[in-house]
């Protein structure tokens, strides 16, 4: 059995045919998955979709491009969905560095409010972090994170990095780049760090794995992604799924 840790299942990429690419998730024995809102409209599917179906849970948070169009009311509506038992997490939230939308202090403030209230409500974090890890860290470290934990998403950063961040009680999590040929530093810190603070996801629609890169990412690709992270730690599919499953669950206080 395989956790996807980040999906957007809410995207409307998937508008379509969103039977199917569940259908197709649950052939290949992806059983629980996250799916990620981070707006108003992103948010609301989420929770109309963990309504529906059972074996998917939502994160709820705002994310750092959007920090700009974020109202007091905006974290107070997330705080009250906080206590839906499906609401596994806060985020995603952090820093965009790539994109101007949003000024960077104004980044920073959203981004240490929703760890407060990560802290405040008892539920691990999901982090964005784009272009910007110094600052990352550096908050993370100032918002005391470790008290909750939480995930590095779609992490692509140095061993050196992931060692301080899971010195902080965090997750690292990998999706498609990981199978990229030349994802030298993804793949080198997916061989190394603990087996228990490893976590695998899509982050579907985008960053499809490698043989379909370029293409519309689904849940049911997670399987490539494990195959990958496997045979770089010299380990068997069923052993990294195991335990990447039982990281997941345990992080989200998932009993099942």
């Amino acid at each position: 059995m395989l956790f996807d840790t980040h999906v957007h299942l809410n995207a409307n990429q998937f508008d379509e045919d969103l039977e199917e690419v569940i259908n197709r998730a649950l052939e290949a024995d992806v059983k629980q998955m996250v799916v990620v809102g981070f707006d108003r409209p992103t948010i609301t599917k989420a929770m109309e979709l963990v309504e529906k179906y059972d074996f998917l849970y939502a994160s709820v948070g705002w994310h750092p491009v959007d920090a700009i169009d974020m109202k007091d009311e905006d974290l107070e509506w997330i705080e009250e969905l906080a206590a839906h038992p499906k609401v596994v997490a806060i985020g995603e939230m952090g820093l965009d560095y790539h994109w101007d939308k949003s000024p960077k202090d104004v980044q920073k403030e959203v981004f240490r409010r929703q760890v407060r209230l990560a802290r405040k409500v008892n539920l691990p974090i999901i982090i964005h972090n784009r272009e910007a890890t110094e600052d990352v860290v550096e908050i993370l470290k100032e918002e005391k994170v470790e008290e909750v934990g939480g995930i590095m998403h779609c992490f692509s950063g140095s061993l050196e990095t992931a060692k301080q961040c899971i010195d902080m009680n965090m997750h690292i999590s990998f999706g498609g780049p990981v199978t990229f040929k030349n994802a030298k530093k993804p793949k080198e810190v997916a061989a190394e760090i603990p087996i228990d603070r490893l976590l695998i996801e899509t982050d579907c629609p985008y960053l499809a794995p490698h043989p379909n890169r370029g293409k519309r990412n689904e849940p049911s690709y997670v399987t490539l992604v494990a195959e990958q992270i496997a045979e770089l730690r010299g380990i068997s599919y069923q052993e990294l799924t195991e335990k990447t499953t039982e990281n997941a669950q345990k992080l989200f206080g998932i009993n099942r």
